[in-house]
């Protein structure tokens, strides 16, 4: 049983899908004027692993993910660097998509972009004005929050205590200062022909209508960061409650934010980390088991400390796996696909704890230390070491950690058999010799 905390409730919940057996979940993509930073990274990986774990589960997932390919800040990149606005989104929508690669993630199932669902997105809107819940005022359109009972449902914020620093715009053409842009008339770069005149959407309406328009009217999930909880997925709520009279998901997932060095990561105090450069100096399995390793709900801490924490951890695990395919090819051993159920299931039962990686982590130190015993022994028991490794692999697969087997030749055999014979006739010179060559080839 799946339990997973909900924002909308603030209580963690038993998951229940809307259709049995599928779960349709939507996280709120970037908009793509810049590359992707390690706070994008996060929720890359947090939905993942959600997603790997619904899969180990049993159920089938539809994984959608936008891009956002129009605003004013890809307009100002595009006018900068004297080109189109396509060019600049092409470019940072493939950067992106190689960060997800890099990070070892199940890809989107569907990733739709703004510029491709705009007649959805003039028709929801043309819907929201004709039956009252928005209005015209100086070209623009803007929804009424006024206008629904449950604004305030996704961030539990009453009008009149919303939260201090949020993206809210004086604007006199308002009816209320809380009041949003559903569409906005322009001049300036990419718009398109309305009813209201040219322009482009507003971004709160482009999600509800990507969410609509590819997986329905009411999903399972709907993720992102925790900055999104207000007033991005506050307010497609709302224009959902107008249109559809229904909250949009079932289940609100956010994940927390990430610090450097425990700052608060920001371009005003230079300590932006981009992905692509942390993946590149820490490697797709360091960072992802990093990034695990605190709860999804917590803040994530990047430091040289934490980093080096998590690389012994990393290598705690991954040390004796490679011993155990390194021995047991040695061995002329096929481990097999065997694996040892409870460890299994212990390490699946704290993930359907509200994706408790944490203590996941714990299970699979636990069933290392098995193998560790199980390796050590003077006859291997390889059925039992088999079952372990085996575990772990499978319980890394979850967390988008691979383990590639070491290639064991006849010539490494030779040597392995060599040193095991030198240091039975107590000829221990000639056994480091022979253990030297087996470390150069990396299977000690």
């Amino acid at each position: 049983m799946i339990r997973l905390y909900n924002t909308k409730s603030l209580r963690t919940e038993e998951f229940k899908p809307i259709k049995e057996g599928h779960v349709s979940m939507y996280v709120c993509g970037p908009t793509v004027y810049n590359y992707a930073h390690i706070g994008n990274a996060r929720p890359m990986v947090v939905f993942d692993v959600l997603k790997r774990l619904f899969e180990a589960e049993g159920y089938t997932v539809t994984y959608v993910s936008n891009f956002t390919d129009v605003d004013d800040k890809i307009i100002k990149k595009a006018q900068e660097e004297n080109t189109t606005e396509s060019v600049i989104a092409e470019r940072y929508i493939e950067a992106y998509q190689d960060v997800r690669r890099n990070l070892n993630t199940e890809l989107p199932d569907i990733t739709p972009r703004v510029t491709e669902t705009m007649d959805e997105i003039i028709a929801f809107i043309d819907e929201l004005v004709k039956s009252g819940h928005a209005y015209v005022s100086g070209g623009d359109v803007y929804f009424s929050v006024d206008s629904v009972d449950t604004y305030g449902e996704i961030s539990h914020q009453k009008m009149d205590m919303l939260e201090a620093g949020a993206r809210v715009e004086e604007n006199d053409q308002k009816r209320n200062p809380y009041d949003f842009a559903l569409w906005k008339k322009t001049d300036l770069g990419i718009k398109w022909d309305s009813p209201w005149g040219q322009g482009r959407p507003g971004w709160h309406t482009e999600c509800v209508v990507m969410i609509n328009d590819n997986l329905g009217e009411m999903i399972d999930i709907h993720g992102g960061g925790m900055d999104l909880r207000f007033p991005h997925h506050e307010n497609e709520a709302a224009q959902q409650e107008a249109c559809h009279h229904n909250s949009l998901a079932n289940y609100w997932i956010h994940n927390a934010m990430v610090n450097i060095d425990g700052e608060k990561m920001s371009k005003s105090l230079g300590n932006t980390l981009w992905a692509k450069d942390v993946i590149d100096n820490l490697g797709t399995n360091l960072t992802r088991w990093l990034i695990s390793s605190v709860h999804y709900r917590k803040e994530l801490n990047f430091s040289e400390e934490t980093v080096e924490t998590a690389r012994k951890e990393l290598d705690r695990v991954l040390t004796p796996v490679r011993q155990a395919d390194v021995k047991s090819q040695m061995a002329g051993i096929e481990t097999g696909s065997e694996y040892d159920e409870a460890s299994w299931r212990a390490f699946l039962d704290q993930l359907d704890d509200d994706m408790n990686t944490p203590n996941a982590y714990t299970v699979i130190f636990d069933t290392v230390k098995k193998l560790n015993g199980a390796l050590r022994q003077r006859e291997i028991d390889w059925e039992t070491a088999g079952k372990y490794r085996t575990s772990i692999v499978k319980m890394l697969d979850v967390l988008g950690i691979t383990v590639k087997k070491p290639e064991v030749t006849d010539e490494d055999r030779e040597i392995y058999q060599k040193w095991n014979q030198a240091k039975s006739e107590k000829n221990f010179e000639q056994a480091d010799i022979y253990r030297r060559q087996l470390m150069e080839k990396g299977l000690m």
